[in-house]
């Protein structure tokens, strides 16, 4: 994951040296998106029926040649903005698949009584790794030049796949347990459906990625270049920044009582919006970085809790189906959230753009959580039947 946020840095710097609009950097996050959205619940599907390391060796794999390829083109000063989008579109297509099922493995891996924690600790991972890889790709982006970061990203996949091959093989299930998890991709959709409270989860990770990811995930790299006037090293450095909210509040997913997952639920709605509304009205980079860490402080304590609860309601011959749904809510949605908020932010300004998205996500974030049948309740509450 590390060199993946190395990554992700530098081809946020290598889009910023090749344009200035923010719907260009939003069009690279739909043109991801868009095979995710077609392909999400076939990977879900895909999943539930094969084994989850295969399907994780082979995106590993494609995700290996892909960072190579841009290093390749940016060493030889060839890349354009469509080489980048090409790229973005086919790491889509890995995802769709790669996601449903790493999701889907975490839960198989422990107890289900474990399972909150072991979801609170692979977003540790995921977001501690944000705290060195952005700052990390900075460094070799302005010292060893972009393209090393694309290929030292590609090096990285090797410890993956050698822990992948660690993990034992798919056991075998009952034939009753074998026939649910060869069913369509409708019987996910049709639990989700079923069930209030991963309904409003997955309603509240909906509102989270449309109003808040736009900002993290897409603007900032103009933001930092444009707005605070930084270089790679220091826009690296905020970037890692950013992480440090996300990764204390993964940490902190550990110690949540089931009891106060709602009431912390709504305090990160309002400590996010107002953190969005600070960067918005941000002029230096401390304000700027103590905004972000607030900003994906609540945005991780909502994501986290939100999918602890999806997790741990949903049957293990769905999972794979109903982690895809779930995460059509981030990767679905955002290529739409991205290409939405950055061409309204070029029309009436970021900084605006920010203080909107700011407002709209309190109001629906709390209208979400408002809802009764969507407080979640506790994680032995029994699963409804999708039958």
């Amino acid at each position: 994951m590390t060199g993946t946020w190395m990554q992700v840095m530098a081809q946020a710097w290598v889009m910023t040296s090749l344009t200035t609009s923010a719907a260009m950097m939003g069009l690279v996050n739909f043109t991801s998106g868009i095979p995710m959205l077609a392909l999400s619940l076939v990977g879900g599907v895909a999943a539930d029926r094969f084994d989850r390391r295969h399907i994780l060796l082979v995106t590993q794999v494609a995700q290996i040649c892909l960072a190579i390829t841009l290093g390749w083109l940016v060493a030889h000063d060839l890349i354009r903005v469509w080489h980048v989008l090409a790229v973005a579109f086919m790491l889509g297509i890995s995802n769709s698949f790669e996601m449903p099922a790493a999701t889907a493995l975490v839960p198989e891996l422990v107890p289900r009584s474990e399972v909150a924690a072991a979801i609170a600790v692979e977003r540790s991972v995921f977001h501690g790794t944000r705290l060195v890889g952005p700052a990390l790709g900075g460094y070799v982006v302005a010292r060893l030049g972009t393209a090393s970061a694309f290929f030292l990203n590609a090096c990285s996949f090797l410890a993956l796949i050698v822990a992948i091959m660690t993990i034992r093989p798919k056991r075998e299930y009952s034939v009753e347990e074998e026939k649910e998890r060869r069913s369509g991709i409708r019987q996910g959709i049709r639990y989700v459906r079923s069930d209030p409270p991963t309904l409003g989860m997955i309603a509240l990770m909906a509102a989270t990625t449309f109003f808040l990811f736009p900002v993290m995930a897409v603007m900032l790299p103009l933001y930092a270049r444009n707005e605070l006037h930084l270089g790679p090293d220091r826009m690296g450095w905020l970037m890692g920044i950013a992480a440090l909210g996300s990764f204390t509040g993964s940490v902190g997913l550990l110690a949540v009582p089931q009891a106060k997952r709602r009431i912390l639920m709504f305090g990160g709605v309002a400590l996010a919006s107002a953190a969005l509304a600070s960067l918005g009205l941000a002029r230096a980079f401390t304000i700027a970085a103590g905004s972000l860490v607030v900003l994906t402080f609540g945005a991780s304590m909502i994501i986290g809790l939100a999918n602890t609860i999806v997790q741990e309601r949903a049957p293990s011959p769905l999972r794979g189906r109903v982690s895809a749904v779930a995460g059509l809510s981030f990767f679905g949605l955002m290529p739409f959230a991205s290409l939405g908020v950055t061409s309204v932010a070029d029309i009436i300004g970021m900084r605006t753009a920010m203080l909107v998205s700011s407002g709209l996500f309190v109001l629906t974030g709390t209208a979400i959580l408002s809802r009764k049948s969507h407080h979640p309740p506790p994680s032995d509450t029994p699963t409804p039947s999708v039958r």
